[in-house]
């Protein structure tokens, strides 16, 4: 099973970032990627079982449930129902730390799935890259 991953230094501190990625059907204000998120499902965007759907660059649409939210822990962690991505099983997790040297903050994103081996590569690249990492970086230009 795949584990694609991508990690980045936000300049800011944990307590700002947080509130940021914990809002389920907020992500498109911070990654670039997304065009428009909608909640279905859930009284707030961060009730367990809420469900977003997510309209990309592209016009593709991704439907999301949230598994699990520790404001603690600062992860998230939630799976896709539907999607154009030729996976079977999706659950992906972001998570928060403080770099408490300079006051700001590491994230990490990560998933695990299921695919074709055939798919697997391109995938591995697409999530890695082309989702983790250009979100990440959308979430850390929120603060430059």
């Amino acid at each position: 099973m795949p584990r694609p991953y991508s990690s980045a230094v936000i300049p800011a501190p944990l307590a700002e970032v947080w509130p940021h990625v914990r809002d389920f059907g907020a992500i498109h204000r911070w990654h670039p990627g997304i065009e428009a998120c909608e909640l279905t499902r859930g009284a707030t965007p961060t009730d367990i079982g809420a469900r977003r759907r997510l309209v990309l660059g592209d016009g593709g649409v991704v439907v999301e449930d949230l598994l699990a939210l520790d404001d603690r822990g600062h992860t998230l962690t939630y799976e896709i129902i539907e999607s154009p991505f030729p996976v079977r099983r999706y659950l992906s997790t972001i998570r928060l730390a403080p770099i408490t040297a300079v006051g700001h903050t590491f994230a990490e994103w990560w998933v695990e799935f299921d695919a074709d081996a055939a798919a697997e590569g391109n995938l591995v690249e697409l999530f890695a890259n082309g989702v983790f990492a250009t979100g990440l970086a959308g979430l850390a230009g929120r603060y430059t």
